[in-house]
């Protein structure tokens, strides 16, 4: 084979240090540009995305010759300087310390788009926490 062709979709989550609720709609908005900004220096290309007051959604395609902690390590670095030095935030802001990434098969690209888009409709159903525990249950990282 004479080039590669390689696809890695992938839903990124992360939250606030202790899961506050700090962001508000304009600094929501800033805060996405600069991480589809930040993403597109690095040559991921973000396919979706949704600020909420207290985390984020992303799905990407991350290049081949990027590593996934890195890229995180990256944009959640960028991103928390950035807050403080604006000030967007009451407080020294950082993140959590870990991160979600959960891999995503190019037929449901779609069905995520649509869930990312919808994050207030759909946590008015299910919170954060219950949503991400769900989720390592369905990648098998721990059982009930």
């Amino acid at each position: 084979m004479l080039h590669s062709f390689v696809r890695n979709y992938l839903h990124i989550t992360w939250a606030v240090k202790e899961r506050l609720s700090v962001f508000q709609s304009n600094s929501k908005i800033k805060l996405k540009d600069l991480l589809i900004e930040k993403s597109n220096e690095m040559k991921s290309s973000v396919l979706a995305i949704n600020v909420q007051s207290e985390h984020i959604h992303l799905l990407i395609d991350l290049p081949a010759n990027l590593c996934l902690s890195d890229f995180v390590q990256k944009v959640k670095g960028a991103s928390s300087h950035w807050i403080n030095d604006q000030k967007l935030v009451q407080g020294k802001f950082s993140w959590q310390r870990g991160y979600g990434a959960f891999s995503v098969s190019a037929s449901q690209i779609d069905v995520l788009k649509k869930y990312i888009r919808n994050q207030d409709e759909h946590h008015r159903r299910k919170s954060f926490e219950e949503e991400y525990n769900e989720w390592k249950r369905n990648y098998g990282f721990f059982d009930d």
